[in-house]
């Protein structure tokens, strides 16, 4: 991003802070028990099925992640001006599959492949979760992953953020911190299938660090915000010529994204616009687009999504996102590639033991096709079934059919990119929150 582009942008942000604009909270938290032992409710108050909220879950969310008599669960010290929590608060998500699957790993340069027809994935996920209300105006949130997809001796910090619900007296709102930009349309931490909301993660636009600002403003729902744009996991010494200091920069370079959301209401349903402006690195000649290139290139991802729910058994939503990413290949970095993708979803709930799903995810690599390098994976085509058995409020087993309806090709170039083998899976396992 130029330095006249960051300026306009960061001069419409401190305009939209001086309208003093009301603040309206994003759908972050993923299922918390630690709600239910903190004012002394059930997992339904919030869940239709754990994890997707209800109407009363995403006001919860909205309200700063707090009931009215919050400071009834802290601990009585006399000091108006201390809000502790009367005890760690403090919950687990944990997560265990058996699965079957039509695929290979295919290493991208040599075509080697992995292939296990029968996988037991167990554990899939350990997460620690935590929040809390430290003020009338503040809240923190944060959950860590201890164990996730086989990976285990490390803990990964996913979502961990500040929000502050009235900045100055004004009404701003202001949330501080690491989070995903998705999360401004559907939050993928409350979906019900095993399935990922696969268009997000392939147009980098989840986990980010940065600052966001929200309102509501009547018919409108608007937010704005700044992040780094590169992901979660960078870091860079602070180094003077021949010492290294302590402290590490999180960004590597000077350019910030952009990215905001108008949302609005159309009689039953729920609308809005994303829209994001970054920078991001190119891609080096060979290799399969496997390795960075040393050039920055522009990115946009513009998006429209929709939403809504009969009578609070069957919700709907729907998403699909139009991207543009502007000398992204060195081997032709005059050329600007677009691509489009989407999904979108069902669920049923008919009663408290059981809900049904189906997420159709689709994108078109568009024209990263063809261009012997890993985007051509971008392609896809899939039909998700979960069924979701609820042995308790936060038990559930889970059973998945995913289908692919992608053709198989066949190598077509110098390296081994693209639909190389179908994507058929069925897998059954385990979803607890405690």
């Amino acid at each position: 991003m130029t330095a006249q582009r960051f300026r306009i942008f960061t001069g419409a942000l401190v305009a939209l802070q001086a309208g003093a604009l009301w603040l309206a909270g994003t759908q972050t938290a993923a299922a918390m028990p630690e709600f239910a032992r903190r004012y002394n409710m059930s997992c339904a108050a919030c869940h239709a099925a754990f994890p997707r909220l209800n109407k009363f879950g995403e006001e919860f969310a909205a309200n700063n992640m707090r009931l009215p008599h919050w400071k009834d669960s802290t601990v009585k010290t006399g000091d108006s001006r201390l809000a502790l929590p009367a005890y760690p608060p403090l919950a687990v998500r944990a997560q265990a599959y058996a699965q079957a699957r039509d695929g290979e790993s295919v290493d991208p340069i040599t075509g080697a492949t992995d292939s296990a027809t029968t996988d037991f994935q167990s554990p899939y996920l350990v997460k620690l979760l935590s929040s809390a209300p430290l003020s009338d105006n503040i809240t923190y949130y944060f959950y860590a992953i201890l164990a996730e997809k086989g990976t285990n001796g490390e803990a990964l910090v996913e979502d961990a953020w500040f929000r502050h619900a009235d900045i100055f007296g004004t009404g701003i709102g202001m949330q501080l911190g690491q989070f995903q930009l998705s999360d401004l349309m559907f939050p993928r931490e409350v979906r019900l299938s095993f399935q990922d909301f696969m268009p997000y993660r392939m147009a980098g636009i989840t986990y980010d660090r940065g600052v966001l600002f929200d309102r509501d403003l009547g018919p409108l729902e608007l937010a704005l915000g700044l992040s780094n744009g590169n992901g979660i996991e960078d870091n860079l010494n602070i180094n003077s010529p021949g010492y290294r200091r302590p402290d590490k920069m999180f960004d590597n370079d000077s350019s910030k994204s952009v990215f905001g959301r108008i949302g609005t209401e159309l009689g039953p349903v729920a609308a809005g616009v994303f829209g994001l402006s970054a920078e991001q690195p190119s891609v080096a000649a060979g290799n399969a687009g496997t390795i960075s290139g040393d050039r920055d290139t522009d990115k946009r991802v513009v998006g429209l999504d929709l939403s809504g729910d009969f009578g609070g058994k069957t919700y709907w939503y729907a998403q699909y996102l139009w991207n543009s990413w502007d000398g992204f290949l060195d081997a032709d970095p005059g050329e600007d590639y677009r691509w489009d993708g989407g999904f979108a979803g069902v669920d049923y709930i008919p009663n408290e033991r059981w809900a049904f799903s189906l997420l159709y995810n689709y994108a078109d690599a568009g024209d990263l096709a063809d261009t012997d390098t890993i985007y051509e994976g971008i392609d896809i085509n899939s039909l998700s079934f979960t069924t979701s058995y609820y042995f308790m409020r936060n038990v559930k087993g889970v059973i998945e059919l995913n289908y692919d309806f992608l053709d198989q090709i066949e190598k077509d170039g110098e390296f081994w990119t693209g639909h190389l083998n179908k994507e058929h899976y069925i897998l059954f396992g385990f979803d607890t929150a405690f």
